[in-house]
C-alpha cells in the first residue's frame, strides 16, 4: 500500500481548496485536553475546531459606560470593578442556594439580596453549581441550577443566552438528568436560540455514555435549527462533534445518511473519515479512503499528513516517515512542530526511542522549536524507557527555552521519579507545580498515591490525599483511592 507512505503522487500534486482554513487549526498547539488519550495528537487539530464559538464570548453583555468614561484607566477601573461586584454578588447567591430546602424560600432570599442579574453573574453562579456536583448531590445541584436560571430569567433587566443554556446542559449532563437536557434544548428552541455544535457536542458526550448517541445525531440532521457555521454543510459539522467525541461508529453511520442525501464529500469530511477508519482498526478501508480523496480531486491537506505522520510511526516506520516529510517540502508543505510532535509520539508508541531523539533533533533543526507538548511526549518517552536522567534533563530544558510544563508533564516526571523509587522528590513536585502557577488535578493525584501505595508508604500516600482535599481538588473522586481511609 503505497498510499499510506507517499500518499500517492496524483494526490500531492494538486492544491488543496480548503488550505488556508485548515491551515490555521493545524497551526494550534495541542493543550493536552482533559481526556485520556491526551497524546492523540493527530486528532486534536479537528477536535479543536470549535474550541472557541462565537457564541461564546467572555461576556454577554457589557457594562454601561458613561460617555466622560472616555479615558482609557477609568474605563478599564470600570470594567474590573464590574468583574469584581459580579464575582462577590455570585458567592453571595451561592450561601443561598446552598441553604435551599423545607421551610427556606430561596426565591425570596434571592429577591432580597437586590443584586443586579448579568450574563457573568449567570455564568458565575451556574459555574459555582456545577463545580458543586458529585455522586452523593447531583440531584440537588440539577435541582439548585434549574431553580437559579428560572429566577434568573424572571429579572426584568435579563435575558438568557446559548451560553447560560450550555452551562445549565452541563449541569444537567454531569447529574445524569437526559430528560432535562432535552427539555432545555425544545426550550432553546422555542426561544429562537440556534442549536450549535456546542450544543450538539454536549448531547452527544452525554448520551452517548447512555446508548443514545444515534438519536441525537437523527435528531440533529433533522433538525432546521441546527447552526454549522464555518462548515460547508450540518453533516460535516455533525461529523467533526462525533470525531470529538470519539463515536467512531456512528461516524460511518453519519456518512452513509449524507450520501444518500446527494452531499459529496470534501477534504474535512475526508480526514474524520481517514480518523475513524483508523480508529476502528479497519486500514483496508482506510487505505482506499486515500486513493478515493485523489480520485475525486482532493490532495492531502496538513492534517491528511498529521494522521498519516502518526500512522507511520505508531507503525515504527522512520524511512518512510522521513519520506514523506521530504515529500511534504516537496510539494509546498513545511511540516510544523505538531507534525513532528505526532510523529515522535507514534514512534514512542511503538518503542523506537533512537528514531523519537532523531527527529525530536531533526524539528529543531529545521527551525521547529518544541512547545510543552512536544517536551511532554519526549519526557514521557525517556520514562517509559526507565532514562530518568534523561527525562529529567528534557524538563530542565524546556523551563530553559520558556515552555511552561503543564500538569501531563507534571504527571510523567512524576511517574518517573515514582518509578526510580525516588518517592521524596516525586512528592516535592506538588509544591513545584503550585509555584509555578500549575494546579495539581486528579490525575497527577492518582499517579502519586498509587504508586506511594503499591510501594507501600501509606502514611505519605495520605497525606497526599489529605493535601489534595485542603485543595478541593476532585473530592467527589476520593472514592477511588480504595482503603485510603486506612493509611
Amino acid at each position: 500500500m503505497n498510499s499510506i507512505s507517499l500518499c500517492g503522487p496524483s494526490l500531492v500534486r494538486r492544491t488543496c481548496s480548503y488550505l488556508v482554513v485548515i491551515r490555521r487549526f493545524c497551526n494550534r498547539s495541542f493543550d493536552g485536553g482533559n481526556g485520556e488519550n491526551k497524546y492523540d495528537c493527530f486528532e486534536e487539530p479537528l477536535k479543536r475546531m470549535w474550541g472557541s464559538s462565537y457564541f461564546d464570548s467572555a461576556m454577554d453583555e457589557k457594562p454601561d459606560v458613561s460617555a466622560d468614561e472616555t479615558i482609557a484607566r477609568p474605563r478599564f477601573s470600570a470594567r474590573r470593578s464590574f468583574f469584581e461586584v459580579a464575582r462577590i454578588d455570585a458567592g453571595r447567591v451561592l450561601e443561598v442556594l446552598r441553604q435551599d430546602g423545607p421551610g427556606f424560600d430561596s426565591k425570596l432570599a434571592l429577591d432580597e439580596l437586590h443584586i443586579r442579574v448579568s450574563g457573568l453573574l449567570v455564568r458565575e453562579v451556574l459555574t459555582g453549581i456545577l463545580r458543586m456536583v458529585n455522586y452523593s448531590n447531583k440531584i440537588r445541584c440539577a435541582k439548585l441550577g434549574f431553580k437559579f436560571f428560572t429566577w434568573s430569567s424572571q429579572q426584568g433587566n435579563y435575558r438568557h443566552t446559548a451560553n447560560t443554556y450550555h452551562i445549565l446542559m452541563k449541569i444537567f449532563a454531569e447529574c445524569e438528568e437526559f430528560k432535562a437536557m432535552w427539555r432545555l434544548v425544545d426550550e432553546m428552541i422555542e426561544k429562537g436560540f440556534p442549536t450549535t455544535a456546542r450544543t450538539f457536542n454536549i448531547l452527544i458526550c452525554t448520551c452517548g455514555e447512555a446508548g443514545l448517541a444515534r438519536r441525537v445525531v437523527e435528531r440533529f440532521i433533522k433538525s432546521k435549527t441546527f447552526n454549522y457555521r464555518p462548515f460547508k454543510h450540518s453533516y460535516n459539522a455533525i461529523l467533526h462533534c462525533l470525531l470529538v467525541a470519539s463515536q467512531y461508529k456512528l461516524i460511518e453511520w453519519v456518512y452513509q445518511q449524507m450520501l444518500a442525501e446527494g452531499h459529496y464529500p470534501d477534504i474535512l469530511t475526508y480526514n474524520v473519515l481517514i480518523c475513524a477508519k483508523y480508529r476502528l482498526g479497519k486500514l483496508d478501508q482506510f487505505h482506499r479512503l486515500l486513493d478515493e480523496m485523489g480520485r475525486n480531486g482532493f490532495s492531502p491537506d496538513l492534517h491528511t499528513y498529521n494522521i498519516l505522520l502518526h500512522v507511520l510511526g505508531k507503525g515504527d516506520k522512520p524511512l518512510a516517515a522521513l519520506n514523506l516529510l521530504n515529500h511534504m517540502k516537496e510539494v509546498g508543505f513545511d511540516p510544523g512542530v505538531l507534525h513532528f510532535t505526532t510523529l515522535i509520539d507514534g514512534l514512542s508508541r511503538a518503542g523506537n526511542l533512537d528514531a523519537c531523539q532523531y527527529f525530536f533533533n531533526e524539528m529543531i533543526k529545521n527551525g521547529c522549536m518544541p512547545d510543552v507538548v512536544c517536551y511532554t511526549v519526549m519526557i514521557t518517552v525517556y520514562v517509559v524507557a526507565g532514562e530518568l536522567e534523561n527525562a529529567q534533563r528534557m524538563f530542565d530544558e524546556m523551563i530553559t527555552k520558556g515552555q511552561v510544563p503543564n500538569v501531563f508533564t507534571y504527571n510523567s516526571l512524576i511517574r518517573g521519579l515514582c518509578m526510580a523509587g525516588k518517592f521524596e522528590e516525586a512528592c516535592s513536585m506538588l509544591k513545584d507545580m503550585e509555584s509555578r502557577g500549575c494546579n495539581p488535578n486528579f490525575l497527577v493525584y492518582s499517579t502519586l498515591v498509587g504508586n506511594l501505595r503499591n510501594a507501600g508508604k501509606l502514611s505519605e500516600a495520605h497525606e497526599v490525599v489529605k493535601h489534595m482535599v485542603e485543595k478541593g481538588q476532585y473530592v467527589h473522586l476520593l472514592s477511588k483511592f480504595k482503603g485510603y481511609k486506612r493509611c
